[in-house]
């Protein structure tokens, strides 16, 4: 694959990935490698298989309502794509680990995801959070 191609691909897997993780988590596990690594440093969380990545992804969205996603930037080289974007949402559970708000608060994320590709799927994530209280 030329480099422009795979630069395209890649854009491609995490748009589908920041457009439809919120709504159907499950629907993104195809994107993830079999041995795919997600970081949150900022909640010192680290998940290191794929069913460990979904299983998060999964308790996490059911743990917000409300949920706003709008995106700042995306970029992309042949292995890598970098999004940054602010997600909006009232916590409505637990399974949002570590989170610095209580449940039921409404809160504002910037998020930064730096994202290894390989072989055209998700290879590592890791998630940096900025997190605001907006209630």
């Amino acid at each position: 694959m030329l480099p422009l191609d795979a630069i395209s691909a890649n854009l491609a897997v995490v748009d589908a990935h920041i457009r439809n993780e919120a709504q159907d988590p499950a629907s993104v596990a195809a994107l993830y490698t079999e041995d795919a690594v997600l970081e949150m440093p900022t909640r010192g969380l680290r998940f290191a298989s794929h069913a460990a990545v979904l299983g998060n992804c999964l308790r996490m969205f059911a743990a917000m309502s409300e949920i706003e996603i709008e995106p700042v930037d995306r970029f992309a080289t042949a292995d890598r794509v970098v999004d940054e974007c602010r997600v909006r949402c009232r916590l409505t559970g637990d399974g949002m680990a570590g989170a610095p708000v209580p449940v039921g608060a409404g809160v504002e994320l910037r998020l930064l995801h730096v994202i290894h590709m390989r072989g055209g799927r998700i290879g590592r994530e890791v998630v940096y959070e900025g997190w605001r209280r907006i209630d």
